[in-house]
Formats: structure tokens, C-alpha cells, sequence
């Protein structure tokens, strides 16, 4: 394919910038502008093998000096010949050496067009395309190592091995269809029966996790819930190790949904910190009280924050009431420091008892929440709306597909060319343009 060029790093003043070229002739067109000190040209040296040297402008002039590397076909990133220009991270001095290698021949790559072309030329599948994307968007520790195992593979070979299992299973039955003369053995309907039940409970385990993908790469939307004063902020503040959120003794203060990301573990928080729960009469705090009851109702996970010094309340009625309704609750008895009301105690014994003032507690809300979002198998993740919509019209095939066999098994065989063309569409062995161009349509220049 045609040469192509393109910063690969940020366009920002650093230590290092990195230009990659990847195409036909890519280490002759490197050579064109990276000189390197030993005296041969570049695609004379060792591949895989780094060169210091000289780069140049159009001029032939001397911008910098750094490394330079090139890869065969077959041995690259891309799977084409490929080279990679590494000097200082200067964007004037990187943008004379682009120039230099369009004038050599090289055209500006595209966004995402060198993983494109990894995809095209058979060195990865489509997850792994979308998984170096959400590498480098990983806005959490577990999305990087989620993204990192996705890369490798880990998604692709397990939708592979469903696709392998009922390709063999459409093979065998049309071979018996199409040649009856050979003598071939029937597939038995207890073999077709096997075979289903073992695609049906992989696809069902993938399409379980849909959720938690999208929770390990953003975080986990959590909304702190409570009575006016209950001490929301203050805890907020105490997780985020910062002063986030004004604090006052005065109730009500808080009018407006605060996000936080807090890492807490292994697991990240979008704590959100919402207005206290209480009948309002002022508009402004009204409005307040009912974005916190939507923040709870979407939230992954609430955190009822109680005031432990105080008596239960009407107040902290509504606020349970609220928590409830999203996915998963943790109950918070705050002002630890304090003396605290007994009946409390008894009514929530399960309660973390937290002080935000002495810190008292915090551990034990990392442990809680890492019991409540342990990490799942990364290779049993789905992590956006293309793959899981692609994973549930394959379960939905493989389920019609056991139905039918029910009643002959030729009628089952059109559900399990549909589940494969499902899954062909997730791993891009039957690909679609659109699909394609949406999953690259994220991609940075230089990827």
C-alpha cells in the first residue's frame, strides 16, 4: 500500500516525539531523511535494530538527531514495511521532518489509519482495534489493564472459539445435505443440542459483563446521598484527599450535582455529590433535591450517608428511600468523632462508621466497594454498544436456533449462519464498511 507518515506522540513540547511511516518503500523513504551516523543508509542497517543519527528538512538541513528503527513486512505493527523516526519532542522540528518525508512520497496518514491497516492486514481482529483506542482513553487502572489484555486478543479468541464451534457444526451438517451420496455420518441432534448449549452459555457470560465494561472504563457513577448536614461533602472531600467541595454548617448549601473520579483500591468512583434530601421550599434547592433523586435512580452504586450523632429522622427516611433505587447501596454512619446515637446502630449494624475529620473508616469503604465491584475475567468483557449488541443477536440466534431443532434440524441451521455473522461482524471477519469506519472514526492521527 501507499506510504504513509504522521507524528505518532502528542503535538505538545516534550522530552521525546516519535514519527511514524508505514507502506511500501517506508524504510527507503526514512533513509531520505534520517542519516545515521554509522555511515549506511538506513534501510541498509539491521532491521528491529535502533541507529543513532541525523534528520533533516526538505533542505537537507539538520533539525535534530535521535534514533531510527525499521521493521520488515510481516514483523511490524501494521504488518507492512514500517520505520519510526525517535527525536526530541519538539513540534517545530518533527513537523520539518513530516514535511521531508511528504515530499519524499509519504501522504499524511489518517485517524487510526496504522491500525486500520493492522486490522486489514490480518494482525489483529476488530476488538483488538477498538481495545488500542480505549487504552489510550483509559481513564481508570482497570480500563488500561482491561484494554492492555483486549489487545492481545483475550475478547477475540473467545468469540473465536464460538464462531470455530458452530462453523464446524455448519460445515459438517451441510457437507451430510449437500453430498448425500458420500456416505457421511449424520450429525446427531444430541451432538447439535451439545454444541449449542456450550455458544449459548459463553455468548449469555459475555453479554453479562456489558455493564461492568463500561463501568472499568469511565468509573463507577456513585451518588453520595443524604439529609441536608448528614456530612456528604465532607466525605466526598475525605475520599478525594482534596478540598473539593465547600463545607458549612449551614443546611442546604449544597444545590447542584459535584462529580468527582476518586480511586479507591483497584476501583475508580465517579462520586457525585448531590443536594441534601429534604422537602425543599426555595426553587433553587427543589431543583437540587430532584437531581439527586435522578443521580441516585441512574447511579451504579449510592452511598447513604447518615449522620451518626443525630437521631433517624423523616428527612433520612426520603434519603433511604432515594439510595434505593439505584443498582447497589452502601450504607455510611458519618461524624464518627462525635458521640453517636445508639439507634442508629441498631437500625443499620451493617453501616460503616466513618469519621471525615480523623479519617476513621476510609479503609474500610475501599474494602467495601472492592467487594462490591471485584474485577472480572478481562477476556469475559464486553466494552461498548458495538460488541455488545453484536454478542446478544448471536445468543438471541443460537437460542432460536435449539428451538428449532426441535423440530428438524436443517430448520436450526439458518439461526446458526445468523449467530456466525454476528460474531463475524464483532471480530471483523465478515466486516462491514460502516462498522468499520465507526470503530476507527475514534482513533487519534499517529495510531
Amino acid at each position: 500500500m501507499e506510504p504513509i507518515a504522521a507524528i505518532a506522540t502528542a503535538l505538545a513540547p516534550s522530552a521525546i516525539g516519535v514519527i511514524r511511516v508505514s507502506g511500501e518503500g517506508a524504510a527507503a523513504l526514512a533513509s531520505r531523511v534520517f542519516s545515521p551516523a554509522a555511515g549506511k543508509p538506513l534501510d541498509k542497517c539491521p532491521p528491529r535494530t535502533m541507529h543513532y543519527g541525523t534528520m533533516s528538512d526538505r533542505r537537507r538541513r539538520t533539525v535534530d538527531r535521535g534514533m531510527a528503527v525499521w521493521f520488515p513486512a510481516g514483523r511490524s505493527y501494521t504488518g507492512e514495511e514500517s520505520a519510526e523516526l525517535y527525536c526530541h519532542g519538539s513540534p517545530v522540528a518533527m513537523g520539518e521532518v513530516l514535511e521531508a518525508l511528504f515530499e519524499a512520497g509519504a501522504r499524511q496518514a489518517g485517524p487510526g489509519e496504522f491500525t486500520r491497516r493492522a486490522f486489514l492486514n490480518g494482525r489483529m481482529d476488530l476488538t483488538s482495534a477498538e481495545a488500542v483506542m480505549d487504552l489510550i482513553d483509559a481513564e481508570t487502572a482497570e480500563a488500561a489493564r482491561l484494554a492492555a489484555s483486549q489487545s492481545g486478543g483475550a475478547l477475540g479468541r473467545t468469540a473465536q472459539a464460538v464462531y470455530d464451534g458452530l462453523l464446524d457444526l455448519s460445515a459438517r451438517f451441510s457437507a451430510v445435505v449437500d453430498y448425500p451420496d458420500e456416505d457421511l455420518e449424520d450429525v446427531r441432534p444430541d451432538e447439535i443440542r451439545a454444541a449449542l448449549d456450550r455458544a449459548e452459555e459463553t455468548l449469555s457470560a459475555l453479554l453479562s459483563t456489558a455493564g461492568r465494561g463500561a463501568v472499568m472504563r469511565t468509573g463507577v457513577p456513585t451518588a453520595l446521598i443524604g439529609r441536608p448536614n448528614a456530612g456528604k461533602s465532607s466525605l466526598l472531600n475525605a475520599l478525594a484527599g482534596t478540598e473539593r467541595v465547600i463545607v458549612t454548617a449551614r443546611p442546604g448549601t449544597t444545590r447542584d450535582t459535584v462529580e468527582e473520579p476518586v480511586r479507591l483500591g483497584d476501583v475508580t468512583l465517579r462520586l457525585i455529590d448531590t443536594a441534601g434530601i429534604r422537602d425543599a421550599e426555595e426553587e433553587a434547592e427543589r431543583l437540587g433535591v430532584e437531581r439527586s433523586r435522578r443521580a441516585a435512580a441512574q447511579a451504579e452504586l449510592a452511598i447513604l450517608v447518615l449522620d451518626g450523632s443525630a437521631p433517624w429522622s423523616g428527612e433520612d427516611e426520603q434519603a433511604l428511600e432515594a439510595a434505593s433505587a439505584a443498582k447497589r447501596l452502601l450504607v455510611v454512619r458519618s461524624k464518627a468523632d462525635l458521640p453517636q446515637e445508639p439507634g442508629l446502630a441498631e437500625r443499620f449494624p451493617q453501616a460503616l462508621s466513618v469519621s471525615a475529620k480523623t479519617g476513621r473508616g476510609i479503609e474500610d469503604i475501599v474494602r467495601a466497594v472492592g467487594g462490591l465491584f471485584p474485577s472480572p475475567e478481562a477476556a469475559f468483557t464486553l466494552t461498548n454498544q458495538r460488541q455488545q449488541d453484536a454478542v446478544r443477536r448471536a445468543l438471541e440466534a443460537v437460542k432460536r436456533s435449539r428451538q428449532a431443532l426441535e423440530l428438524t434440524p436443517d430448520a436450526a441451521l439458518t439461526d446458526v449462519e445468523e449467530a456466525m455473522a454476528a460474531l463475524g461482524e464483532l471480530l471483523g471477519a465478515t466486516p462491514r464498511e460502516d462498522i468499520v469506519e465507526q470503530v476507527f472514526a475514534r482513533f487519534c492521527v499517529g495510531k
